[in-house]
């Protein structure tokens, strides 16, 4: 029956486009190698039209669908389980920019043109798409839009959620809804859009979105910032906000632990700074004002920090290639976590008031059950965002320490965001990792309405399946 499926699959998009057997396991592993799933056969398709096929075609053979872009999820979330059943439905082929409206500052692109081509499509137009995360030159604009992806300009410019006017879907049923309107005020009935946005390809596959481009910025500046305390951090973010208001396009928070690994990781022996702090920040500030009052207003705000004891060193990047430096600096964290193996990754939110009371408490609760932990602990504090990573000590085996303590401290981290009004995930989705725990952080009638939307459109649970959601309870 599998080889009936397959030859049919073949039908649609070409036999170049079916993978089977061994050439199936490199979609079907994400790329840390911590989720290993099997899949009936890898589908590349090339047009919406072929992914509408391909999706009635497993519904109505009720095959799972599970569709994967750049494969650069966290939590497991665009990979298959090992059942083997699920078609792997990879849109990397969808990867046109199908048209850029200069005055409206939009451009719709499909859902596999990476966020590097994006951001060149805008550029190109003499935009900016603003969007900015490490894994920018793999993942894809679908899978961005799956997660509601963050990254570092959220601050300013908001989420992915933020940067969208129109989508493009595949519903479960293979039907397609054509919302690509490329307008800032519509209030024609329910914006349909937001169901599918951050669900992971549980409700339907996006294949197209309508994108917001801004004004290219004429002045920024970069600045690292050494500082004390976390409470001096986040007092210092309060002061910066005061002074440049929505200027403040990043603020990144790095803690020691975390800035010595990453020094390790890039051969370096120093940090921007010339002497070592408890914390670093890694602050932007952009303008469409001149370079000139730009810089005049940035220093003026840090000389403020530094006469007020909010941070006690900063280096300023003196042109664009030192400021490059200082962001590869942040953005190379996650992968040396990944390469000294063994860290315990939580991806948090809490009120901005909250995060230094955060940090001291659930940093001493990880002591305590794993004494002579790394703290590699950053984040994109200024919209309240902390990537929590307690890492093994460096005399440790990353199996053993994650096999003792990794459960433990997911769940005390978990819960001391929790207790604070924050969120077990701040932007890298719920995935198959955390699927069960949204049984104990969301409340009933939340779940219900959850499951409500998912049976309405995907009564079989075909799109996705094990992901986002706990199993649904029967009737």
């Amino acid at each position: 029956m599998s080889n009936h499926h397959v030859n049919h699959l073949i039908s649609i998009v070409g036999p170049a486009n079916v993978l089977v057997g061994e050439d199936v396991q490199s979609f079907a592993t994400d790329y840390r190698g911590v989720f290993r799933g099997q899949a009936l056969a890898v589908v590349r398709p090339a047009s919406t039209a072929e992914v509408s096929a391909v999706v009635a075609y497993c519904n109505r053979n009720d095959i799972p669908v599970v569709p994967q872009g750049g494969n650069t999820s966290l939590l497991g979330g665009s990979v298959p389980d090992a059942s083997g059943t699920a078609v792997l439905l990879s849109l990397t082929r969808l990867n046109q920019v199908r048209s850029v409206d200069s005055l409206n500052a939009t451009m719709v692109v499909e859902a596999g043109v990476t966020l590097h081509a994006a951001r060149a499509a805008a550029e190109k137009a003499g935009a900016l798409f603003p969007l900015r995360i490490g894994s920018e030159g793999s993942c894809q604009i679908g899978g961005n839009l799956s997660t509601n992806a963050g990254g570092t300009a959220v601050l300013r410019y908001g989420n992915m959620r933020d940067l969208v006017l129109g989508l493009e879907v595949v519903l479960p049923n293979g039907e397609i809804w054509n919302g690509l309107r490329a307008l800032r005020k519509d209030n024609a009935g329910y914006d349909l859009k937001h169901l599918f946005i951050g669900a992971e390809g549980t409700l339907g596959i996006i294949t197209a979105a309508v994108l917001k481009m801004y004004p290219i910025p004429r002045a920024k500046c970069v600045a690292m910032l050494g500082s004390g305390s976390a409470d001096h951090a986040l007092e210092a973010f309060g002061l910066l906000r005061q002074r440049l208001g929505t200027d403040v396009t990043a603020f990144e928070l790095i803690s020691s632990d975390a800035m010595t690994l990453v020094l390790g990781h890039l051969g370096r022996q120093t940090s921007p700074l010339p002497t070592t702090h408890p914390w670093y920040v890694l602050v932007e500030m952009s303008s469409t004002s001149s370079q000139e009052m730009g810089e005049a207003a940035f220093y003026s705000a840090l000389g403020e920090l530094a006469d007020k004891g909010m941070i006690d060193d900063a280096v300023i990047a003196s042109n664009e290639k030192q400021a490059t430096d200082f962001w590869l600096v942040r953005e190379e964290i996650s992968d040396a976590q990944t390469r000294a193996r063994g860290s315990v990754r939580c991806d948090i939110s809490v009120p901005l008031s909250s995060i230094p009371r955060f940090i001291r408490e659930t940093s001493a609760k990880v002591m305590a059950v794993a004494p002579a932990t790394r703290m590699v602990i950053y984040g994109h504090v200024g919209d309240g965002n902390v990537h929590f990573n307690p890492l093994r000590p460096a005399d440790m085996a990353a199996e053993d320490y994650l096999t003792r303590h990794g459960e433990a401290i997911t769940k005390l981290v978990d819960d001391a965001a929790m207790a604070l009004n924050g969120s077990i995930s701040a932007e890298h989705g719920i995935g198959a990792a955390k699927c069960d725990a949204l049984l104990h952080v969301r409340s009933q009638v939340e779940l219900k309405l959850a499951w409500r939307v998912k049976r309405a459109l995907d009564p079989a649970n075909l799109m996705n399946p094990g992901k986002v959601l706990p199993l649904m309870p029967a009737d």
